[in-house]
């Protein structure tokens, strides 16, 4: 009995001193590359002190990343002869922004330590300082991915989440990387900042009968019926530029700009939860922050696998 015990306990302390996730720790480059957390951290600090949308586009980047095959840095691959990459997959053409300042903390990171510190990992860490740069929540991050040698186009035009989706088809996309409703409810609330074009929210405005008239009619200012496709709106029309919960109240006044945004809050089961959130920033922060570190160990490549991207637009 005894030994048996001792064996189990042994079994216990080895599972939980193992890095967690594939190998994935927050003190992964703490001697390594001392220096890159604050390059990073200074570096977003001054593309968002540029341009605050700049924030809500480098956390869409990781999102965008980690849905498609894991967050192995594939967004930042440029087309080669040997892949389509995918920048203009439907989700991401004309739309997913942000690789020069990407491309900027690269080369500082280089400078401090090279060869040490991966693409996917800087999108991480670059998505969380954005958050906490526009008054958002923070946590640990995750780190000890590799980047990959390849893209998918085919990944990125079909497993991202589409602004077209129902409830349970944001459901389905979530569970099938391993997150939660719960999850997936949190993470919807990044779109408390950025903007969307308006072609991804034309059909809401214009032929849907859940939404509060008088923003349809506000938005359509902006967004005609043909034409315009690129023309901007907040996705937080009260607060775009701050992390806040306000994405919820807006929910609740039926004022989601995408389709998808105001299937959370449409006699659904996920109502409560955003009545939660809407009424509670520090349950919504608290969760926010959780679920980023979930969907951040999405599949991650590690150990000798892939590589460390010299160039986060090519594979070395």
């Amino acid at each position: 009995m005894e030994t048996n015990t001792l064996i189990a306990c042994i079994v216990l302390v080895v599972l939980c001193s193992s890095p967690a996730n594939g190998q994935l720790s927050s003190t992964f480059y703490d001697k390594t590359c001392p220096k890159a957390l604050s390059t990073v951290k200074a570096a977003v600090k001054a593309a968002v002190a540029k341009e605050k949308r700049m924030g809500a586009s480098l956390v869409r980047l990781h999102f965008h990343d980690c849905f498609v095959n894991g967050c192995d840095g594939s967004i930042l691959l440029d087309d080669s002869a040997n892949f389509t990459g995918e920048k203009t997959a439907g989700p991401n053409a004309n739309s997913v922004r942000g690789f020069d300042v990407i491309d900027t903390i690269k080369t500082q990171v280089e400078a401090a330590c090279a060869g040490i510190v991966s693409c996917a990992d800087i999108l991480a860490i670059a998505a969380r300082d954005s958050v906490v740069e526009l008054g958002g929540p923070t946590w640990g991050v995750q780190l000890g991915r590799r980047d990959s040698r390849t893209a998918s186009l085919s990944g990125a035009n079909s497993q991202i989440p589409a602004f077209t989706s129902s409830l349970s088809a944001l459901i389905s996309s979530f569970s099938n990387k391993g997150l939660s409703t719960k999850d997936m409810i949190a993470l919807s609330g990044a779109h408390t900042i950025g903007q969307a074009r308006c072609t991804t929210f034309r059909a809401h405005i214009y032929n849907e009968t859940n939404i509060n008239s008088a923003f349809a009619t506000s938005v359509k200012a902006n967004c005609p019926s043909t034409g315009g496709d690129n023309n901007l709106s907040p996705l937080d029309v009260q607060s775009s530029t701050v992390f806040d919960s306000q994405y919820y109240i807006n929910l609740r006044s039926q004022k989601g700009l995408l389709h998808s945004d105001q299937e959370l809050f449409n006699g659904g089961s996920s109502d409560s939860q955003v009545t939660t959130y809407s009424n509670n920033r520090n349950a919504f922060f608290t969760d926010f922050a959780a679920a980023m570190v979930n969907m951040g160990n999405i599949s991650p490549v590690t150990g000798t696998s892939g590589e460390v991207r010299k160039n986060c637009r090519k594979p070395n």
